[in-house]
């Protein structure tokens, strides 16, 4: 679950502009690989018979999704897969803390997580089945509840796709099957959004100093799945 943000932006249609280098300047992180053999082992040993049929049944949608003609179909589909396969869980009850990055393999092996572990598992998933890295994002937001009328947030997280850089984007979102564009959904404010390649804040110039913690956990999830038999080139 993601703790509670400060001051939120107006709308998610004012695209973040400000780009912080993760040490992938050289062009790393470019393309999904999933080592799925690898992967399918450590699901069976770790999880058991059951999820590593869940698993096989990833690498399976995977591979319809990145023979599909177009970038909208590889979206549905991911989005139906992981909306089918992983039930929502808060974190405090699944891994007993606030707030945990769950890798591709820890949320399909349990078959559940929070909205950051949906998110992560969709830009993966999309990330493999051919789509680029600029085209992607997971966007920290603050998500109004209550009612339109309300003034009550949360901090969220969704994954955005973007045509281009400045297009608005698409919306996959954990609470909502449905894929929306940003216009759409007028309940989400976005606070900062990133990839494998930067991080950007809305309404800023100029690049910030240094990384901030939370790109240091999103650094260390990247660590972690690696080893677990996916990587970005």
């Amino acid at each position: 679950m993601l703790k509670k943000l400060a001051r939120p932006v107006n709308t998610l249609l004012i695209i973040p502009v400000l780009f912080i280098s993760l040490a992938v300047s050289s062009g790393l992180f470019s393309r999904a690989s999933i080592e799925f053999s690898r992967f399918h082992g450590l699901m069976d040993s770790r999880f058991g018979s059951s999820r590593l049929q869940v698993s096989q049944r990833w690498e399976a949608m995977l591979r319809e999704a990145a023979q599909t003609d177009t970038e909208q179909q590889k979206l549905e589909i991911v989005n139906q897969f992981v909306h089918q396969y992983v039930r929502y869980r808060l974190d405090r009850r699944l891994y007993g803390v606030e707030d945990y990055w769950a890798s591709p393999l820890e949320t399909l092996g349990n078959g559940l997580g929070d909205c950051e572990d949906y998110a992560i598992l969709q830009y993966v998933s999309l990330r493999q089945a051919g789509i680029s890295d600029d085209r992607l994002r997971l966007i920290y937001v603050n998500a109004r509840t209550g009612g339109a009328r309300s003034s009550i947030t949360q901090a969220h997280m969704v994954l955005g796709y973007y045509v281009t850089p400045t297009s608005e984007p698409l919306i996959l979102d954990s609470l909502i099957a449905n894929i929306r564009p940003a216009s759409e959904r007028g309940d989400l404010a976005p606070v900062f959004s990133f990839n494998s390649e930067g991080l950007w804040a809305g309404g800023a110039t100029s690049p910030a100093a240094s990384a901030t913690a939370r790109l240091s956990r999103w650094r260390n999830l990247l660590e972690k799945i690696q080893q677990e038999g996916v990587s970005f080139q």
